[in-house]
């Protein structure tokens, strides 16, 4: 185990290295940047000032070492489009509030998916198992900008039952507002959660000590729960798991549609203002993410299954 997480962790700084390499370049290969004429007026001398301060005067490859050296040292620069404030800072004002509209969802989304996935497969062939399967193939395929527009055209606007849009203040009793992003956020993913448990499950019920279960009296709950779903539930941590980082770091639509003052929504205003600090932190913020969701699927699959091994053979 020790021999394999250092090989994980020495792949997850390889793949951290080479997308802040990339994400380094292109941000800086697209025409324009933070400082240009056309946004902001600047005479000649100050705008040298400017670029030499933060230091963007200095060759390409001696900007990346600058700013990789002090990320290693937790110092991810400052923000061109909030001079006052640190990254760190912004990240942390902005990121506590997509992570909580996020793991609302994944919690959601796993909820609904692993009941209408069961539901599906221990009633396959019937009217629940066509409805889930009607339903979860519209949650994939529709986008969640559209999804969101659905929802706010009928709950917000037709029916007035939810707040248009919005986010709940700390002393803000009132969580309505937290509805429609959350449910929009999670449609999508608990329709990929109950395709992916449904096909599992169905293949898994008709396995041989399956039949055995049910041959020696056991009822039909304590089989698919106790013996079928833990069996099918490899295919689920592969689908689930890697949703979270696309969720807790932030949906631009969802967070602009809903009004959420989230990390996705200031990421892309980050990019149109060229704030290449805040792009950079960001990018291996969801790298890092990224790394450590499929680490810990790995780490999952020996908990779920003990037959499989992170390193030898499977036995």
């Amino acid at each position: 185990m020790v021999v394999y997480l250092l090989g994980r962790f020495t792949g997850i700084l390889v793949v951290f290295t080479i997308v802040s390499m990339l994400a380094f370049v292109l941000m800086h290969s697209i025409p324009g940047g933070p400082f240009d004429e056309e946004k902001a007026p600047l005479p000649p001398a100050a705008k040298e000032n400017i670029l030499h301060k933060y230091g963007l005067d200095r060759p390409l490859y001696e900007q990346y070492g600058l700013y990789m050296w002090s990320a290693l040292h937790g110092d991810f620069g400052i923000s061109f489009q909030s001079p006052t404030e640190t990254v760190v800072q912004l990240i942390a004002r902005a990121w506590p509030t997509s992570m909580q509209l996020g793991g609302m969802a994944v919690l959601l989304a796993a909820s609904i998916g692993l009941t209408a996935g069961i539901l599906a497969a221990v009633h396959q062939n019937t009217w629940i198992d066509y409805v889930v399967t009607l339903v979860s193939t519209l949650g994939i395929t529709v986008p969640n900008f559209v999804i969101a527009l659905w929802l706010l055209l009928v709950f917000a606007v037709g029916l007035g039952w939810l707040p248009t849009g919005g986010w709940p203040s700390g002393g803000d009793s009132d969580f309505k507002a937290l509805i429609l992003p959350v449910v929009t956020l999670a449609l999508g993913p608990s329709a990929l959660v109950a395709r992916y448990t449904r096909s599992s499950l169905v293949e898994v019920l008709h396995a041989e000590y399956i039949r055995t279960a049910r041959a020696k009296g056991l009822r039909d709950h304590a089989v698919v729960l106790g013996h079928a779903l833990k069996n099918a539930l490899i295919p689920l941590i592969t689908i689930l798991l890697p949703q979270i980082p696309n969720l807790i770091t932030g949906t631009i639509f969802v967070e602009v549609i809903f009004r959420v003052p989230g990390l996705g929504k200031f990421f892309v205003s980050s990019i149109y203002l060229r704030d290449y600090p805040m792009i950079m932190a960001t990018m291996l913020l969801v790298a890092t993410l990224w790394s450590l969701t499929y680490l810990l699927s790995d780490v999952l699959y020996t908990v779920v299954d003990p037959r499989i091994r992170l390193f030898g053979k499977t036995t």
